[in-house]
């Protein structure tokens, strides 16, 4: 097997994965899974994550045949997320999505990131237990629209205890600032907060431009400082809103 960058002509392969894949992992309707395919893989879309220094698609090769990819964005100055991964059913069972995965990282730790972020969709045991076996910690839940319709997606990090400060809230709260878990803001990152050392639910986001909390989020990932303004653009892209 071979992990490459993905190529213009490799699009109508892509597409054809994501939709295949999502019809065997997820009990979306038909309808949503077209939808999906259409805003996610479009023409565009491909053009611009080729284009985007930030952004980072993958392609598993197995007889000159496009059977997998990674879809993945680097969110923080050393922070990354690996937004959908997605194999051809007629292909897992063969490893081919731990490869495409250590692959992905590694891409990713040459463009700077250490931190590892994934996202998957509540309604996939497999894809959950994936990044479970991958050491990936799930940290919280947020809702992803496909199609119109809301979605609970999961997030799973790498943590680590030692980059944790104790901070507590003007209510007495005590949270968890991640200093090493950043997503970039337009003014300055953003650090995810905890509600334990451990990491294992988030319960906001710290701007460290005026050291404050940031726990409002919209449906699409979109967060904005309330104090300084700063802000992270929308992580997903919604067909509904479009």
């Amino acid at each position: 097997m071979e992990v490459r960058e993905a190529k213009p002509n490799d699009r109508p392969a892509i597409r054809d994965v994501a939709r295949r894949s999502l019809q065997a992992s997820y009990s979306l309707d038909p309808k949503a899974i077209i939808g999906a395919i259409e805003e996610w893989y479009d023409e565009n879309r491909l053009r611009n994550l080729m284009e985007d220094d930030n952004k980072v698609l993958l392609v598993a090769i197995v007889d000159d045949q496009v059977v997998g990819f990674s879809d993945s964005e680097v969110t923080g100055e050393n922070t990354a997320e690996i937004l959908w991964l997605h194999i051809d059913p007629d292909y897992r069972g063969e490893d081919i999505g731990i490869q495409l995965y250590k692959a992905t990282q590694n891409h990713l730790a040459t463009l700077g990131t250490s931190n590892l972020r994934g996202r998957v969709l509540a309604d996939n045991p497999g894809g959950n237990a994936f990044y479970e076996n991958r050491g990936l910690v799930k940290v919280g839940e947020e809702e992803v629209t496909i199609d119109g319709t809301p979605y609970v997606e999961n997030v799973y990090a790498q943590v680590e205890a030692e980059q944790m400060e104790e901070v507590q809230l003007d209510d007495g709260t005590t949270v968890y600032v991640d200093h090493g878990n950043e997503e970039t803001g337009s003014i300055a990152p953003f650090h995810v907060v905890y509600t334990d050392r451990n990491g294992e639910d988030i319960f906001g986001y710290w701007c460290s431009k005026c050291e404050s909390l940031a726990n409002a989020m919209d449906a699409m990932g979109r967060i904005q400082c309330d104090e300084c303004g700063n802000a992270r653009k929308p992580t997903r892209w919604d067909a509904a809103y479009l």
